[in-house]
């Protein structure tokens, strides 16, 4: 049975920084490519990050490019995103998706404000 379970939001103030991390389970994880997603309330889900299978291939949403970092333990099944200087636009609930297997996690808020 595929899991992803994300943990690490919560209410952070402008500018300052939080770490995701998404723990896989039921399937062979170094072989996929993993995305984290968003999704603010009333706007489209959007891709933040992705990085491919062996970490070799990263891309960025402009807004995030110079903020955030995505990363992989593949050793430990874990996906991570660094959010440095955050910002009230990055308000959502974010989602870890894995590439080609089309599976989702349950998702967790991150809500900066003051």
């Amino acid at each position: 049975q595929v899991r992803l379970v994300e943990s690490g939001g919560g209410l952070v103030q402008p500018g300052g920084s939080l770490r995701l991390s998404c723990v896989a389970s039921g399937f062979p994880f170094s072989n996929y490519g993993m995305k984290w997603f968003r999704q603010a309330p009333g706007k489209e889900r959007e891709q933040v990050a992705s990085i491919s299978n062996t970490g070799s291939t990263i891309t960025y949403t402009d807004s995030v490019k110079g903020r955030f970092t995505i990363s992989r333990d593949n050793a430990k099944n874990m996906l991570y995103l660094q959010m440095n200087n955050l910002k009230p636009e990055d308000t959502a609930v974010y989602s870890c998706y894995t590439v080609l297997l089309g599976y989702w996690g349950q998702g967790t808020q991150v809500t900066v404000s003051s």
